[in-house]
């Protein structure tokens, strides 16, 4: 289990960092100062990982008490800030990052969760908030209508599917710093997969086919 955690630590990290660069170029956009770029950098960043922590009772939340984590978080919107007009550029590539980013968030709540006794469903539940927690307090802090909600881009989809498969393999006796890095690609890859396919979850008014919604969208969109 040491290399397991030590492995779950630095898919943290790296989920981190990755999260707040996208909350510090959503500041950049709306023209927040420095300040407000590093303080949504942080929560984005640690916005899911302060949520998972609370709910399961794990305090103080790693958000405010891991050095680590924090220095990742605002060294990420310190990036956003100086290097903005190259990241921006970047689009797709930081659509790839913000999905890698959901992965790992899924798979290192969900593996807390479950380390420290949570049940299944719980362990489930708290697995899909801290992947799209960070997401949703970014867009509410900016005066948007989280994504999840407003785009119906399957980004929920993947976050549910990853943590139900690492609850199931955490119950058969299988779950290891290998099942984890798949799980996690399994997840980055069905929502690139969806973004490149215009995959839709379905809507009120859109009429009920027996199929997922789709768009011709394309990754860049």
């Amino acid at each position: 289990m040491d290399t397991l955690a030590a492995g779950t630590t630095a898919l943290e990290l790296v989920a981190v960092f990755v999260s707040a660069v996208s909350g510090g170029l959503a500041a950049v956009r709306k023209k927040f100062d420095m300040f407000g770029v590093l303080v949504l950098a942080w929560v984005c960043g640690l916005g899911g990982g302060i949520l998972r922590d609370v709910l399961i009772g794990d305090t103080p939340p790693v958000g405010i008490s891991s050095w680590p984590l924090v220095t990742a978080a605002v060294a990420a919107g310190l990036a956003a800030f100086v290097l903005h007009p190259g990241l921006s550029r970047l689009r797709r590539s930081v659509i790839v990052l913000d999905a890698a980013a959901l992965a790992l968030f899924v798979v290192q709540g969900t593996t807390k969760s479950l380390e420290l006794g949570a049940g299944p469903l719980a362990s489930a539940v708290v697995g899909v908030l801290t992947g799209i927690g960070g997401g949703v307090l970014r867009d509410m802090l900016v005066g948007e209508v989280p994504l999840i909600f407003a785009d119906r881009q399957l980004y929920a989809v993947p976050a549910i599917l990853g943590a139900v498969a690492a609850v199931v393999l955490w119950q058969l006796g299988v779950w290891t710093w290998w099942t984890a890095v798949i799980v996690a690609v399994l997840v980055l890859g069905f929502r690139l997969l969806s973004l490149a396919q215009g995959w839709l979850v379905p809507h009120v008014g859109s009429g009920w086919t027996g199929r997922w919604g789709r768009e011709s969208g394309r990754m860049d969109t």
